[in-house]
């Protein structure tokens, strides 16, 4: 393939795009992404850090902010999506939460919270979105899983468990829409250096973690919305139902 022909295959220009959680660091990250390849976006956030930025990129963008565990607001949502541009042509999962505790002592309340949001959510925005794909022929389904989905780490119990929902939930979602043009895969990043987890994961907690990464550092924003990019071009055409792990090889030792 020549790069005018990888170029053209990246091009989303046309394309309308839903990023959840957009008011966060790798949300952020994948608005700008998706802005520079022609996209129109659809950007979603509980908080309002989004607003600014669908301002900021321009007129071609739109934000909304509602809770992801509302399941009416969702489906309110993806009408407005579609009476608003047309079409939606892709659905970017990434919103989610990390309630941390030893296994034994986690309040229940956070284990349903965080089903919720990280595993409930992203399959009311995907049966929400896809009728529009379904009925264009195509479509892209990206949701950010973790590398929690496939490894075991301390205190993420509930996490790990929506995470690797997650991976169940998008090899069903590949198999059945697969054949009538609607892709679906998974991403699942090592610690993502936002300015959230600068501070959480500072000094010899940090040092520790990239110590353990084979490529001695951690991922960055941008990294995480430059696969969501190629993810949702035609350049990925034949990727279905596959979970990119982007964590420096962590989980190969």
């Amino acid at each position: 393939m020549k790069i005018s022909q990888f170029a053209e295959a990246t091009d989303l220009t046309g394309k309308v795009v839903v990023v959840t959680g957009a008011a966060g660091g790798i949300g952020r990250a994948m608005a700008r992404a998706f802005h520079e390849s022609g996209a129109s976006l659809a950007l979603t956030d509980r908080n309002d850090g989004h607003v600014d930025l669908a301002r900021a990129l321009g007129e071609r963008h739109r934000s909304w902010t509602f809770d992801a565990t509302d399941e009416t607001a969702i489906a309110t949502f993806a009408d407005e999506v579609r009476q608003h541009f047309g079409r939606i042509d892709v659905l970017v999962n990434n919103a989610g939460i990390g309630l941390l505790a030893p296994a034994e002592k986690l309040d229940i309340a956070d284990w349903d919270l965080t089903i919720k949001v990280n595993l409930r959510a992203p399959y009311l925005f995907a049966r929400a979105c896809a009728p529009a794909m379904l009925e264009a022929g195509w479509g892209r389904i990206i949701t950010i899983s973790s590398q929690a989905a496939v490894i075991g780490i301390d205190e993420h119990v509930a996490y790990s468990a929506s995470k690797a929902g997650l991976l169940g939930m998008t090899n069903c979602l590949a198999l059945e829409w697969g054949p009538r043009g609607v892709t679906a895969n998974c991403i699942s990043p090592t610690v993502v250096e936002t300015e959230l987890a600068k501070v959480g994961w500072s000094g010899e907690k940090g040092e520790r973690a990239r110590a353990e990464i084979p490529t001695r550092r951690f991922a960055q924003p941008e990294e995480i919305a430059l696969a969501s990019v190629f993810l949702a071009s035609d350049a990925a055409a034949m990727i279905n139902g596959a979970n990119l792990i982007i964590d420096g090889g962590f989980t190969i030792r």
